[in-house]
């Protein structure tokens, strides 16, 4: 946070167990709600099949709300509005969701409500994201490719790389090459959070996680990048991927 405003995004790995007594994992990413990283969004929504849009019940529809709506509609994602924040004193619920069928074209009985801090509506949030939103693509079998969707920095470990692996799966000990800078590095740390890190065996299609590989500069990683593996790269990369330019 800066400024009182979200600016990096996370990504949680989370068990869910449904009512209809099936258990699912869900792989959740929270996006900077700012209009002033629309960039960061549109990187982070590309690695979505859905989308959650979340509007405050005090403050109804502002233009973050349009910005990121657009950005989801590009991406051809799936979307479940919210009206959060419901237990606020100067909630209104009622005007909002007006506001998201009228602006949107959403229908009455899309809109959900819900009160994060309170826990209200969590469950039927859930619930529709299982029911409506489809399950990610993809195929263990092939190529590796996976989204660089953001990165953090870590004084021990260098740069952190957040990956969507859309097709192949990734372990640790394997060399990957950055398409769009051309680097090679291998995995020294493969994991998901479940929000604190946790190391994991495997990435496979349809995961999100992140890799450390010892990057020492943050340039050296591109949000929107393809990373592969070395031994067997993909031909094909994924939207987002632009190559190095010389200097």
């Amino acid at each position: 946070r800066e400024r009182g405003i979200t600016i990096k995004a996370s990504a949680v790995c989370l068990r869910y167990r449904a009512v209809n007594g099936k258990e699912y994992q869900l792989n959740l990413i929270d996006t900077p709600g700012h209009v002033d990283f629309s960039y960061e969004v549109s990187k982070a929504l590309a690695a979505c099949e859905g989308a959650l849009l979340v509007v405050d019940a005090a403050q109804g529809v502002e233009a973050q709300t349009l910005a990121n709506f657009f950005l989801a509609l590009e991406q051809g994602l799936t979307m479940i509005p919210v009206v959060n924040k419901i237990d606020l004193p100067n909630a209104q619920p009622d005007k909002t969701a007006t506001q998201l069928e009228d602006i949107f074209g959403f229908s009455k009985d899309e809109i959900l409500f819900a009160s994060a801090k309170e826990g209200i509506g969590v469950r039927e949030i859930l619930e529709r994201v299982i029911s409506r939103v489809p399950p990610p693509k993809g195929n263990d079998q092939t190529s590796l490719q996976a989204l660089v969707f953001d990165s953090s920095f870590d004084v021990y470990k260098g740069v952190i790389v957040y990956l969507r692996v859309f097709n192949g799966s990734l372990t640790r000990g394997k060399k990957i090459k950055f398409l769009g800078t051309g680097n090679v590095y291998e995995v020294l740390e493969i994991g998901i959070f479940t929000p604190h890190p946790k190391p994991v065996d495997l990435l496979s299609s349809g995961s999100v996680g992140f890799i450390a590989c010892n990057i020492r500069e943050a340039k050296d990683v591109r949000i929107g990048d393809t990373v592969t593996l070395l031994e067997q790269p993909t031909d094909q990369p994924l939207p987002g991927y632009k190559p190095s330019q010389p200097m």
